[in-house]
């Protein structure tokens, strides 16, 4: 029968090198998907939410044998929906690997229905466990095998812009905010978009270093160590701090300019900007932030932005990268004249140009 076990580690090095496989498919519940999958994966739920917890209530108040009984006929009934709707046009050359929590129940009736078809089948042994736990150990290894340059620099000087700059001249890029769906401050939620798990983050984080080439250098912004309310692996972070800086500087009024930009919305919406000041009451004072709330309600916004720049985030800024940043004494200096995409290219051009090669 075409359906073989392979290890966590053995799946990875499936997808890395993309041997063979036509899909990955989570045989999981709904929610187990939305906290966490493996990348590119399917949701054919084995069990739906609703019919896990039926299960599962049926099991606590009855016993194993009845729940098993309702549990393969729910299954038996979605493994059809799944046969009907996605695979009556495939051909005998597909490949799929197939996981759930624990590769256990889920994952072994689907691959044994889809084998017994004629496919040849790969699942996860230990399932999305065991996936989860290589992962954790293979990003540790990766971050160790990479060569990092950090890219500091104030708030609002364009760090994620010159990223977004770095990116499109080819260079290798960990945007680390863009995985975590933040800004990396306290005012850096996006309204409108929530943030993966921490199980979600850190896969897409290895999902981005395993496709990094070890020979090139790998451009990020310094980081502390949670951005929003999730936390960079501790290896990641630990290797970043050691690595070579590239200070970006860019003049207060543009800065000023780039963050009204940045955070257009709260320019649009200015009783949220207002609630999201309560936050530095702790750090800046009460009166201090009634202050910059009266002068937001009254137009004031840039006055503002500019304040919270000099007397917040400045002094801050200067006193994190100092202590966590080990090379951050001899950066490479780099400034910008203003925030317009023609000089955040030019400058990116220059320094893939001076940084991107390592030396043989």
């Amino acid at each position: 029968m075409p359906v073989e076990l392979v290890s966590a580690e053995e799946a990875m090095a499936l997808m890395m090198h993309n041997d063979g496989l036509s899909c990955i498919i989570d045989a999981r519940s709904e929610d187990e998907f939305a906290l966490d999958h493996l990348p590119m994966a399917l949701n054919w739920p084995s069990l739906t939410n609703e019919e896990r917890i039926k299960v599962g209530t049926l099991y606590k108040q009855v016993g194993a044998f009845e729940a098993n009984k309702l549990g393969a006929s729910l299954v038996a009934a979605n493994i059809a929906k799944h046969i009907e709707n996605h695979v009556m046009d495939l051909p005998k050359t597909w490949r799929p690997l197939v996981y759930c929590w624990r590769g256990g129940k889920r994952s072994g009736s689907l691959a044994l229905v889809l084998g017994q078809i004629g496919f040849k089948v790969n699942v996860i042994e230990g399932g999305y466990k065991a996936f989860r736990a290589a992962v954790v150990q293979h990003t540790s290894q990766l971050a160790l095998g990479l060569q990092f340059k950090v890219i500091t620099g104030p708030t609002g000087s364009g760090k994620t812009r010159l990223l977004h700059a770095l990116t499109a001249q080819g260079a290798q890029v960990l945007d680390l905010e863009a995985l975590a769906v933040h800004r990396s401050s306290v005012l850096g939620r996006i309204p409108g978009q929530s943030q993966p798990s921490q199980k979600q983050f850190d896969m897409r984080v290895w999902n981005t270093l395993r496709q990094f080439d070890p020979a090139q250098v790998v451009y990020v912004e310094a980081e502390s160590k949670k951005v929003g309310n999730v936390s960079v692996p501790e290896t990641l972070m630990e290797t970043m701090r050691a690595s070579a800086c590239i200070d970006l500087s860019l003049p207060l009024p543009a800065r000023v300019e780039l963050l009204m930009e940045d955070y257009a919305f709260f320019v649009q919406q200015p009783g949220q900007f207002c609630e999201r000041l309560t936050t530095l009451i702790e750090a800046r004072g009460k009166a201090v932030i009634e202050k910059w709330q009266e002068l937001i309600r009254v137009g004031h916004v840039r006055q503002v932005v500019q304040e919270l720049l000099l007397h917040h985030y400045d002094p801050t800024y200067a006193r994190s990268v100092e202590r966590n940043f080990r090379c951050w004494p001899d950066a490479l200096k780099v400034e910008l004249k203003d925030h317009h995409a023609a000089s955040l290219q030019a400058l990116a051009k220059q320094l893939v140009a001076q940084t991107a090669q390592i030396p043989a």
